[in-house]
């Protein structure tokens, strides 16, 4: 499988997974696309969403669009005055922590089950996963490598036989991956990713426990640890009372 085809396969798992619609429905296809140009950054906060606009794009009534925009609106990714506009926000660090809070335990519990099995064939497809994203990462494909991230720690959930976790967390995750988004193109930061996504995987394929917790929990807390740094670079993203 070559990087355009796992990227495929990342965006329609995310889709299943992530979204509280139902898949495959209008609503559920405009509530998808909304949320990957958000966390994409390219829809970045206050961005004007016109329910009239977004339905003639997507060739569906304004009932679909109203749907998505409330399943959006409970993730705190858009913000909608009555009578007036629809915002997409700006990131909320409080909820990233909470998320992020979530995620850890959730992930350390992941990955020490694999480690207990010791099944060599349940990582392949995360290794095979680890070398495309090497690839994207000597490209500087910041998409590509941001797909293969969360397409590497999915196969992890896959692996141990619970991937609808996925969507308890990717459903709640907004907030910390806009963040993730604004601190990938710091220098070094790629290469870091890289060197513990390797570092958990063999931790995990030689049944290491105590090394697969502290290296899950450096990989995780890094975003949030580059934080202030990030609102330095990017305070126009960010609220001018975000707790950092």
């Amino acid at each position: 499988m070559n990087v355009s085809s796992l990227s495929e396969a990342l965006v329609k798992a995310s889709d299943e997974l992530t979204g509280p619609i139902q898949h495959g429905s209008a609503a559920g296809r405009v509530y998808a696309k909304l949320r990957r140009l958000i966390i994409s950054l390219d829809m970045p906060p206050d961005t004007v969403l016109s329910r009239a606009d977004l339905a003639k794009e997507h060739g569906v009534s304004q009932s679909p669009v109203r749907e998505a925009i409330q399943e959006l609106e409970k993730e705190g990714l858009v913000v909608s005055y009555p009578q007036s506009k629809t915002l997409v926000t700006r990131i909320d660090v409080a909820r990233a922590r909470e998320t992020q809070f979530l995620r850890l335990g959730v992930e350390l519990e992941v990955a020490k089950t694999l480690a207990k099995a010791r099944d060599p064939e349940l990582l392949l497809p995360t290794f095979r996963i680890l070398k495309l994203q090497k690839m994207a990462g000597e490209d500087r494909d910041i998409p590509e490598f941001t797909s293969l991230d969360r397409l590497f720690h999915l196969s992890l959930f896959q692996a141990a036989g619970v991937a609808s976790l996925w969507h308890l967390i990717a459903g709640r995750s907004g907030h910390i991956d806009r963040l993730r988004r604004l601190n990938l193109p710091d220098p070094g930061k790629m290469a870091n990713v890289l060197d513990l996504h390797e570092k958990i995987l063999t931790a995990i394929s030689e049944g290491r426990l105590d090394d697969v917790e502290g290296h899950v929990r450096t990989h995780l807390s890094g975003t949030l640890a580059s934080v202030p740094a990030i609102m330095e670079l990017h305070p126009e993203f960010f609220n001018e009372s975000s707790d950092t």
